[in-house]
């Protein structure tokens, strides 16, 4: 593949990724105009999404931001921002109920969320030093080239990083979607509205995914080169 293909595969992914962070953000802010009927906040969702399931060791906590949420498994805190954490909302609830999704899986043991948290030390220790090895790896292509193997295996951890990461968000997200209509909290009117805000987020990810993809092979086919 030549330089000019891979630019326009750049190209492609960074269009892809501005329509669907935009349609994202259209999105939750639509829906966070559309008030539950039962009064419930992202903050309440979360707890008894919790409590239905069984897991009574994890907090919902409230962080500053938007679309700062997460879950965090070291200290088992579920952090919704803001505009979610105190909020009446479908996406307020579409969002707390997806963090919660993961606390869920933390506590079940759930394979890919493992196989996601054992590379965190690694994926910390490559993205600290690999754009500097890449960079080294290309002013010295010609002389020392084993370099820019390992600024391309680091990044490819990364890249088995974002992977690993779809299907546990796709995963926390059916989790939600299930929930939300079996508990009551969504109806017939708003269902549909929280399984499209979740979906229009999980795009998120593959498109980072894509990217990271098409980085990695820019990467190794600027290596191969050189052996011609």
């Amino acid at each position: 593949m030549t330089i000019a293909p891979i630019w326009i595969i750049f190209g492609v992914i960074a269009l892809a990724s501005w329509l669907v962070q935009s349609t994202l953000q259209s999105r939750f802010k639509k829906y966070s105009r559309i008030p539950l009927r039962n009064g419930m906040t992202g903050k309440d969702v979360a707890e008894k999404m919790l409590r239905d399931n069984g897991v009574y060791d994890v907090r919902v906590i409230s962080v500053r931001g938007q679309l700062t949420d997460h879950y965090n498994p070291l200290n088992k805190t579920i952090n919704l921002s803001e505009p979610v954490y105190d909020t009446n909302s479908v996406a307020a609830a579409a969002v707390a109920a997806h963090e919660t999704g993961h606390a869920i899986q933390h506590a079940m043991g759930y394979a890919p969320l493992k196989m996601r948290s054992a590379l965190v030390p690694v994926i910390s220790v490559s993205s600290k030093w690999m754009t500097w090895v890449l960079l080294a790896g290309i002013i010295f292509l010609q002389t020392f080239p084993a370099l820019i193997w390992i600024g391309i295996a680091m990044f490819a951890m990364t890249t088995l990083f974002s992977f690993v990461t779809l299907p546990v968000e796709k995963n926390a997200s059916n989790r939600a979607i299930r929930w939300l209509d079996s508990a009551g909290i969504t109806d017939g009117s708003n269902q549909a509205q929280a399984v499209d805000a979740l979906r229009w987020a999980g795009y998120t990810y593959v498109v980072a995914a894509l990217g990271s993809l098409a980085i990695l092979l820019h990467y190794i086919m600027l290596a191969m080169g050189n052996r011609r």
